[in-house]
């Protein structure tokens, strides 16, 4: 549920402290405070712009919250959810804990789209959406990005307060999005790692927004998550609170991630559903250690895409070797080739609604390997 770009140590742990607390000093004027009236698309630079929006938006330790967007084709939209980690205890939520499992600020590099490659390179030019009007939901809550409540956690020294308000931040961000593009005909809704967790989620709100754009969503790399702890999970970090009547029926001891998609499915037929995963990638198996599962990976996304597949029409599928954690912030998107087909190609044509095949790595063994590993 966290980004490759960070890697969480002691090192980082401590950084992430500080960085909240600088971040604390520099900006306590701004929490919770109404924002000046946000900048219009119309009116931005070309390139990235940060946006604040103020209100009651917030990172997990009370630091504000920032958005970006870059301005491109009215007519294609691109909406991503940056990963981030996860916390769900006081040891794990606590910044005095080493390593801290979830990234607590959004002012830093992993929440930057400027730092970042993939699709987020505009001088490649095989991306394919580089011209497209982009918004990066920073993540820094620790609750997937669906998140509804403030939960004050004990982590034996003291008690930590953490606003998972993953839902209210996303929501200032579609809010500027509805103002600003008003008729795409074609949106792309992806997330990496807790973002990919809550695409699904998201889409349906935007298939509602946008009645005559085709709407495609990819989950990249967070399709291994298949454990009985989840639910406790979703629980208590508020996803049943005001949530959606299309939810309806997935809260519960048995709630897994995949009824998201699911139960999104049902809710818009016209959502094109896709995941990435790298068969044994190593940060979701770590969180799910964190959770108590010691199964390697690939079995448990074998799982979850053959349940995804039955239920709904036109799921599809790209399971690349090795153990990288996410595809779509980094070259190898540009690099990987899994069965003859280019990890690039696949996500173009399913972003332009284009017909793409299930991709798999295939056996076990071949699974072990990276694309273009020796």
């Amino acid at each position: 549920m966290t980004a490759e770009t960070t890697k969480f140590t002691p090192a980082l742990a401590l950084g992430f402290a500080a960085m909240a607390a600088v971040a604390w000093g520099a900006f306590t004027t701004m929490r919770g405070a109404p924002a000046e009236p946000l900048p219009a698309l119309a009116a931005l630079e070309p390139g990235w712009t940060t946006i604040a929006p103020g209100g009651e938006t917030a990172c997990a330790h009370g630091t504000p919250y920032e958005f970006h967007v870059k301005p491109g084709r009215a007519d294609r939209l691109f909406v991503f959810l940056n990963g981030g980690g996860a916390c769900w205890t006081g040891a794990l939520c606590s910044l005095d804990e080493e390593p801290t499992p979830y990234v607590p600020v959004s002012r830093i590099e992993h929440n930057d789209p400027r730092r970042l490659k993939g699709v987020f390179d505009a001088g490649n030019a095989d991306n394919p959406l580089a011209d497209w009007t982009q918004v990066f939901v920073s993540y820094c809550t620790g609750d997937v990005h669906l998140g509804n409540r403030d939960v004050t956690y004990d982590d034996g020294k003291e008690e930590i307060t953490v606003r998972h308000r993953g839902r209210r931040n996303v929501r200032a961000a579609l809010d500027w999005v509805y103002a600003n593009v008003k008729a795409p005909e074609r949106v792309l809704v992806a997330g990496s790692s807790a973002g990919g967790i809550a695409a699904p989620w998201y889409a349906v709100e935007v298939a509602a927004e946008y009645p005559k754009a085709g709407i495609a969503v990819l989950g990249d790399g967070a399709g291994g998550y298949r454990d009985p702890a989840v639910a406790p999970l979703m629980e208590g970090w508020g996803f049943w609170d005001d949530a959606p009547s299309w939810t309806n029926g997935i809260e519960g001891d048995g709630a897994r991630f995949e009824d998201i998609w699911r139960k999104a499915a049902e809710a818009e037929p016209r959502l094109t559903l896709a995941q990435f995963d790298n068969a044994y990638d190593e940060v979701q198996e770590m969180f799910l250690k964190l959770l108590g599962t010691e199964a390697r990976l690939h079995p448990l996304v074998a799982a979850n895409r053959a349940d995804l597949a039955a239920a709904i029409p036109g799921f599809r599928s790209y399971t690349a070797g090795g153990t990288p954690h996410t595809l779509i912030r980094f070259d190898r998107l540009y690099t990987y080739e899994v069965d003859g087909v280019r990890a690039v190609d696949w996500l173009r044509d399913m972003a332009e609604g284009r017909a793409v095949a299930n991709v798999t790595c295939g056996a076990a063994a071949a699974c072990e390997r990276e694309p273009g590993a020796e």
